[in-house]
């Protein structure tokens, strides 16, 4: 699969002019206080209002070695028993919170009428690899555990995430997989991060996208996996496009904008999965960057993107299928 190119949509780029606004290119060299007021600024200014009929709840889930992770559970009303989704935001590692994704959580679990359980890991480069795979481990012990005390079937459990929410998901699986423990239902990995190589044709074509640049990524990618050569930069539970084989995951639908430097990864990433054997779908959006989904309600072609999104996680979710 090739991409295709056409202009980036209208829409989009009114988002990324607020977004710039709130959190320009140089905003990687502010503080780290700094970066986070900005990124939550952006989000705060296209935060949707969440969907009537939800139950939300905050809760803390126990973590190993001692310390505990925040959640946010969102379940739609008059449900007995839904299937899960164990959500993943992003913000390379660095940004975001249970806030920034509140409203994207909200509308997944209403409209494809599923638990959401949107994570709250801890913060790079405070908290570097391994920390987020443990708090993530963490929850789906959680998850496992006390699902039928919450609404939820804890045997019907999805990954979804955006960016590193995406790496997060991928790896997560990859870690069950390894340890003999009970698989994914399914994966949904939104413009997803799957490498650490920043020198793929999409990296250079794509170096000064709007949204995210190159030498976003690889101050992202140095945050999360500390300095370049260290151990984490080839741990495929850091980097899913690592390990020896893909064989044995859960069906995958991944989201891929043609405007973003991570667009190889996912088609690297599927091709790998085809070859082991694994059920994969890929959506491209010819006329979107990076974080779309954030622009869903002022651009037409994210908007449509996000309804692909939302129709993946429900057939996943309800029928351990990829959608048609």
């Amino acid at each position: 699969m090739t991409r295709e190119f056409r202009p980036i949509d209208a829409g989009m780029l009114k988002f990324y002019a607020t977004l710039s606004a709130e959190s320009p290119p140089e905003s990687v060299n502010w503080p780290l206080p700094e970066q986070r007021r900005g990124w939550d600024g952006v989000c705060a200014k296209f935060r949707a209002p969440r969907p009537a009929g939800l139950i939300v709840e905050d809760l803390r889930v126990p973590r190993d070695g001692g310390g505990e992770v925040g959640i946010r559970l969102y379940r739609p009303r008059g449900h007995k028993l839904l299937p899960a989704v164990m959500y993943l935001h992003g913000g390379g590692w660095v940004l975001g919170s249970l806030e920034t994704h509140d409203d994207v959580c909200a509308e997944i679990a209403d409209q494809a009428q599923v638990c959401v359980i949107a994570v709250d890991y801890r913060l790079a480069p405070e908290h570097p690899h391994p920390a987020q795979l443990e708090d993530n481990l963490a929850v789906l012990k959680w998850m496992r555990d006390e699902g039928m005390n919450y609404g939820f079937d804890p045997a019907r459990i999805v990954a979804a995430g955006d960016s590193a929410g995406g790496q997060m998901s991928a790896c997560l699986a990859l870690w069950l997989r390894d340890h003999d423990g009970p698989q994914l239902d399914g994966m949904v990995l939104i413009y997803p991060v799957l490498g650490s190589s920043t020198d793929t044709p999409s990296y250079h074509t794509n170096a000064d996208a709007p949204c995210l640049t190159r030498s976003d990524m690889i101050y992202y990618l140095d945050a999360v996996l500390g300095p370049h050569g260290s151990p984490a930069w080839n741990d495929p539970y850091a980097m899913p496009l690592h390990a020896d084989h893909l064989h044995d995951l859960p069906p995958t639908f991944i989201t891929a904008a043609a405007h973003d430097p991570l667009f190889d990864d996912a088609l690297i990433y599927q091709t790998r999965l085809m070859e082991a054997g694994v059920a994969v779908k890929v959506r491209i959006e010819p006329e979107l960057t990076h974080s779309y989904m954030r622009a869903r309600h002022v651009s037409g072609p994210a908007g449509a993107g996000f309804a692909a999104i939302v129709e993946a996680v429900r057939s996943l979710s309800h029928s351990q299928v990829l959608p048609g």
